[in-house]
């Protein structure tokens, strides 16, 4: 695993950063300890580093010198401000950049992000918070939870208090499986039919319909039910599965692995109407789409290579044998 030693100007200190990390930990910004070992949470008194062991997340108590042998357990470090001050209080609003840790999410594809500390997270997104699993994503589904401040200035919260949560975490970033089926819908005009998803903080993005499948559910009877309640549509023939695609994700403060397949549904036409409701679900529209409106669609589109593959199916047809998607 490749690691990403992200320098600044006005920082000594590296991110610790690869792709598909299970956890980055994200502390609000160097001290001029962690400045002069050009290392995170390096003052002996920070507790981070022996938190990490006692919570379970490293094998034996690392030193800040070893902070990129992080990367080989899955898990990473960054700051949610750059720049080196005495103390936290010392920065300032545009010292915190949230556009960087977004990016960070989309590139990089952790599967979560745990702040240490409420001010490291407030710091990015000006929101008063609670320890634990947030309902906020970043990127595409990209998990955030908040511990408390390893500093010694938070020596008010006794160290039993601070495992507590980080054990928390530990539990947390293991996924709850979820199998699920999904379905390309075509109709006569090769348009396809798209889900329309917001959540509480605006964020939106569009996908095929369907979902998890209940217990005991076979992909058939999934599709036919999420179909119905998705799309009103009850007259169609199953085709051929697509591809299959895994992937981790938070939602509603629960980290899932959603293990999908997606078949091929062919209809001549058909107005999209939902049989229930599907507020609950964030679901706020459905609607047709032309190939060349995926091409040039504004909002987020899930699989972000959806339009490659429906061009490819439109060309060449359904696959002799399901794609597995990255």
């Amino acid at each position: 695993m490749c690691h990403a030693a992200t320098r600044v100007a006005d920082t000594v200190v590296p991110d610790v950063l690869a792709r598909d990390l299970r956890c980055v930990f994200c502390g609000i910004n160097p001290g001029r300890v962690s400045a002069a070992a050009a290392a995170h949470f390096a003052n002996p008194r920070n507790d981070f580093w022996r938190l990490l062991h006692d919570a379970g997340f490293t094998p034996r108590h690392y030193t800040p010198a070893e902070q990129f042998d992080l990367l080989a357990l899955g898990y990473g470090i960054t700051n949610a401000a750059y720049r080196t001050t005495r103390g936290s209080g010392d920065l300032r609003r545009a010292d915190f950049d949230r556009s960087r840790l977004e990016h960070l999410a989309l590139e990089l594809r952790p599967n979560a992000i745990a702040f240490v500390g409420k001010e490291a997270y407030r710091g990015l997104f000006n929101e008063r918070v609670e320890l634990g699993a947030q309902l906020r994503t970043v990127g595409e589904g990209v998990g955030l939870f908040v511990l408390p401040s390893t500093s010694p200035a938070n020596a008010a919260v006794p160290y039993a208090e601070r495992l507590h949560w980080f054990r928390a975490l530990r539990e947390w970033i293991e996924p709850i499986g979820r199998p699920a089926a999904r379905a390309l819908v075509v109709d006569r005009d090769n348009r396809v039919l798209l889900v329309r998803f917001r959540n509480a903080f605006g964020d939106v993005w569009w996908a095929t319909p369907g979902g998890a499948r209940e217990r005991g559910e076979s992909i058939a009877e999934a599709l036919r039910r999420e179909l119905r309640e998705e799309a009103g549509l009850d007259d169609f023939v199953l085709g051929p599965a697509l591809w299959r695609r895994e992937a981790t994700f938070a939602w509603n403060r629960q980290l899932l692995r959603q293990r999908e397949i997606v078949h091929l549904v062919r209809v001549e036409e058909h107005e999209p109407a939902p049989t229930i409701d599907l507020a609950a679900e964030s679901v706020v529209g459905l609607r047709w789409w032309t190939l060349e409106e995926l091409e040039s669609a504004d909002e987020r589109l899930t699989p972000s290579e959806l339009p490659e593959l429906v061009r490819s199916i439109l060309r060449d047809g359904p696959p002799r044998e399901p794609r597995t998607l990255e």
